[in-house]
Parts: structure tokens; C-alpha cells; sequence
């Protein structure tokens, strides 16, 4: 067995990469959830978690151009902050958030496969759960590779659901002036927002395996985090222009509804993508997931185990098969929304970390190849903390 990593991944397949991570990390299921909680106001929530994630993403730009390894934000806590035992305790949070934001997409993606085939759901998501794992065995560059593929697929079945939405004549919901803002819900609906810009801390997982990661990183996240953005504000308006929010809500594929609402014909195509973009985010989360755990293995004795990696493969095995049966389990006991929240919450601490990690190593050494201006770190603690205290209004006043 083998330790290192092989560095095979190039710009356009780790920026489709991280896309497809965004996109399919829930806009196919968390769009009805969103619009459930904020109404009219769902497209400002996902506006709101964008600029949210900003300073963030800008922050992990230059600490994974500065330091590319895996378990990312483990190697930037223990340099920026010299915190042995925390850069653990977040590796490990990664590997916890990651196992339960795959089984959050697996389980919604599962309910769009339901629609296609008449199968017991306990088949379909152990069948694709362990359909993604050997796929995730065989190897990065592979993984990723029909993952960009996948998200090609997924972005074109967006485009049709955008050009659905605004085709159908508006529902009673869909009115000008906008009504009155329901804060408690905006904040809600932000945070299952926030849950789909999670992709860049998963892009700087695989920081390791790729070619020039200098000029890589920040171009990948950066572009991903830009078109995602993008694209969940139109489906967003898109959605409650065309089906009443209380459909939206309670609906596990709120955009077939969009669908079926503008063109007048089965979304029988539409579930298919669905599929596609939740086989893309699960495979996404497992393969970041299993990395987090081969970083965490070389920098801690009792992880060790996870840091052996394939000969023949090049990608740790025992961290991925351990990610993906963790995986099935979780999608087979949890709700979507439940394991989102929880998923966005965790990372709202992870990423306030981070960015402190980038002040300490900015003040240990101040020049690089690429970097962000000193406030932004600064900006991201700021920001993470206000969204997690929103998400507190949200959820309890």
C-alpha cells in the first residue's frame, strides 16, 4: 500500500467539481424548503447565503493556494493557530458534515428516483450508496471526471426548469408589491441557502491531488461559487412563480412541480437529472470526505490507519468505504432538512475557525503568490457568526 496522492486534477474538472458539488448538494430538493420558509422572499435567503459564503470562499482561496493538502482545514488551523488538538476536532466535524450532507442529497435524490422506478427506498439508497463508493474507489481523477459530467447534465436540466418557471402563468403567491419580509423565515431559509455554497470547503480537500494549485484553487472556487450563486437565485424565483408555496413546501421534488407547471408535461426526464445531480453530490461529499480522513491520518498516530492509500488506485480505501457506508446509514434515519441545518450549522463554526487560522498566517507570513486583502478574514468570522445567530432567530424567537 502506497501513501501519497497523485496530483492529476486540472482547473476545468475541479471547477465543475466544486459546481456540481453546489448545485447538487440540493437545489433539487432544498429549493421547496427555502420557499417554504421565505416565500416571495426564498431568492433574497439564497442571495443572502451567497454573500454570506463570500469572504469565506476568498479566505479558503488563499490558504489552499498557500498550503495544499488534505484535511485542508486541518493543515490551516494547526499553522495558522498552532492548534493541534482543534485542527483534529474540525478534521473530524469535515468527515462528520460531509457523511451527513451526502446522506441528506442521497435521501432527496432517492425520492426523485421513486418517480422513475417502483422500487422499496431502502433499495434505492443502499443500491446508489454503494453504486458511488466503488466508483469513489476507482479513482480522482475518474470520480471527478463523471462527476463534471454529471454536472453538465444537471446545469441543463436547471436551464429548462428556469425557462419552465417563467413560462407558467404566476400562482396567486407571485405578486408585486412584495409583501412584508418574515425575517424568522428569510434567516431559516438562509441557512438551508448556505448549505448548497458548502462545495468550497469540499474543492479544498482535494487541493492535494492537483496540478498547480497556486493558480487552481482560487480560479475553482471562486468560478463555482459565481455560477452557483447564479443559478439557485433563478430557480428560486423561478419555483414560486410557478407553484404555490404551500405545494413547494411539502413537496420532495418541488422543481418537477416547476416543470410540469410550465410546460404541461411529465417531469419524468426532470427526476432523471435529479438523480443524476444527487449521484454527483454524493459522490462529491464521499470523496472529500475520505480525504479529510487521510490528511487527519497523517497528522495524528490514532488516524493513521486512514492515511494507506491504494497502489494501483491512488485513493485511500478504507477512509472510503468507511464514508460511504456511514452514508447509507444516515440517509436511512434522517430527514433532508434536519441533516442540512445540522450540516450548515457545524460548518458555520468550521468556517469562523478558518478564517482566523488565515489572520494567524497571514501575520506569520504576510506575502504570497495569492492572497486576499487582511480584512477579509476578518469579514468571514464576522459573517458566519452573524448567520449562525440568524439561524438561532430563525429556528427559536
Amino acid at each position: 500500500m502506497a501513501e501519497a496522492l497523485k496530483r492529476r486534477i486540472g482547473p476545468v474538472v475541479l471547477t465543475l467539481y466544486g459546481i456540481g458539488i453546489m448545485v447538487g448538494a440540493g437545489i433539487y430538493v432544498l429549493t421547496g424548503a427555502a420557499v417554504g420558509a421565505a416565500g416571495m422572499w426564498a431568492p433574497l435567503a439564497f442571495v443572502l447565503a451567497g454573500l454570506v459564503a463570500i469572504p469565506s470562499a476568498l479566505s479558503f482561496a488563499e490558504l489552499s493556494a498557500r498550503i495544499p493538502e488534505a484535511a485542508g482545514d486541518s493543515a490551516y488551523i494547526e499553522k495558522g493557530l498552532g492548534l493541534h488538538w482543534l485542527a483534529v476536532v474540525v478534521g473530524l466535524i469535515n468527515v462528520g458534515v460531509g457523511t451527513v450532507a451526502a446522506a441528506a442529497v442521497l435521501r432527496g435524490g432517492v425520492g426523485y428516483l421513486l418517480a422513475l422506478v417502483d422500487i422499496p427506498f431502502v433499495w434505492g439508497v443502499v443500491g446508489l450508496g454503494v453504486l458511488l463508493t466503488i466508483v469513489a474507489l476507482i479513482g480522482v481523477l475518474e470520480s471527478l471526471s463523471f462527476a463534471a459530467v454529471l454536472t453538465v447534465i444537471e446545469i441543463a436540466g436547471l436551464g429548462m426548469v428556469i425557462w419552465a418557471g417563467f413560462s407558467a402563468a404566476p400562482v396567486a403567491d407571485y405578486h408585486l408589491p412584495l409583501p412584508s419580509p418574515e425575517w424568522s423565515g428569510i434567516a431559516l431559509a438562509t441557512i438551508f441557502a448556505f448549505f448548497a455554497f458548502i462545495g468550497f470547503d469540499d474543492i479544498v480537500n482535494v487541493a492535494e491531488e492537483t496540478r498547480s494549485p497556486v493558480r487552481t484553487m482560487p480560479i475553482a472556487i471562486l468560478t463555482a461559487l459565481a455560477v452557483t450563486a447564479l443559478l439557485y437565485a433563478l430557480v428560486s424565483l423561478a419555483a414560486i412563480r410557478a407553484v404555490p408555496r404551500d405545494l413547494l413546501a411539502v413537496s420532495d421534488r418541488p422543481l418537477a412541480l416547476v416543470w410540469e407547471a410550465g410546460a404541461g408535461r411529465s417531469a419524468a426526464f426532470l427526476s432523471a437529472i435529479a438523480v443524476a445531480a444527487a449521484l454527483n453530490g454524493v459522490l462529491a461529499q464521499i470523496v472529500m470526505a475520505s480525504r479529510v480522513l487521510y490528511g487527519l491520518g497523517k497528522r495524528s498516530l490514532w488516524l493513521a490507519m486512514f492515511r494507506r492509500t491504494s497502489p494501483h488506485l491512488g485513493t485511500p480505501v478504507l477512509g472510503t468505504v468507511l464514508i460511504g457506508a456511514a452514508t447509507i446509514g444516515a440517509a436511512l434515519t434522517l430527514p433532508v432538512a434536519v441533516l442540512a441545518e445540522g450540516s450548515t450549522l457545524a460548518l458555520l463554526v468550521v468556517f469562523a475557525i478558518v478564517n482566523a487560522a488565515l489572520i494567524g498566517v497571514k501575520r506569520k507570513h504576510p506575502d504570497a503568490e495569492f492572497k486576499v486583502p487582511a480584512w477579509m478574514p476578518w469579514l468571514g468570522v464576522l459573517s458566519c457568526i452573524a448567520a449562525f445567530a440568524a439561524s438561532l432567530v430563525g429556528r427559536f424567537g
